[in-house]
């Protein structure tokens, strides 16, 4: 039994092993490189380095000589000065490509954007071009009371009744044969009475 269990296992490639490696979220380490990159280009990071190495060269200069632990030319300053140039590089690096990357997808944002509005530009310039086309076919107010004008003249030139200056307007233009008026303060002339002759004279003869 043994030996089938070896011989079955032998035509089968074996499976390889996969070694486990720490896995690094790309979101946190971007994070982090750009914390680490804003913190050494601030004035705070140059207050600090420039604290530190001062105090660096004056303790080794001035302290006594037992207790100095990196004398001139401070090779221990150069070395540590190196260390931090050799990880700060990396970090400034990877906060550019960072910034570079939320760059060009904001660029790609602004373009789409950029692209709808001339889009909404235009078809609003089309849609107005084709209303001013529109209301150039519509009548207006003006062209209707000409027409109807027009049809007033042409009505009454066929009657016979022309139509005058602004009195012609509704046919107050014309004007009968004027009718006398009494005055009221004018009174008859009254009739001339002639008086019967005496009785008296007459029986006197």
């Amino acid at each position: 039994m043994a030996a089938e269990r070896r011989s079955s296992g032998l035509d089968q490639p074996k499976s390889p092993r996969r070694l486990s490696r720490p896995s690094i979220d790309p979101e946190t380490a971007g994070r982090v490189s750009e914390r680490v990159a804003r913190f050494l280009g601030s004035w705070r990071f140059i207050g600090w380095m420039s604290l530190f190495v001062a105090a660096w060269v004056l303790w080794n200069s001035l302290a006594p000589q037992s207790m100095r632990f990196d004398v001139w030319p401070f090779i221990g300053l150069t070395l540590l000065l190196s260390l931090q140039a050799s990880y700060a590089a990396p970090l400034i690096l990877l906060a550019q490509n960072r910034q570079s990357d939320r760059d060009r997808v904001q660029n790609t944002e602004d373009r789409g954007q950029a692209e709808r509005l001339l889009a909404t530009a235009e078809y609003l310039t089309r849609e107005i071009a084709s209303l001013r086309m529109s209301l150039g076919e519509v009548a207006t107010r003006d062209y209707l009371r000409g027409e109807l004008r027009d049809l007033l003249d042409e009505i009454d030139a066929r009657s016979g009744n022309p139509r005058g200056g602004k009195g012609s307007k509704g046919g107050k233009g014309q004007k009968g044969p004027k009718q006398p008026v009494a005055q009221p303060d004018e009174q008859p002339d009254e009739p001339d009475v002639q008086e019967p002759p005496d009785s008296g004279g007459v029986a006197e003869q």
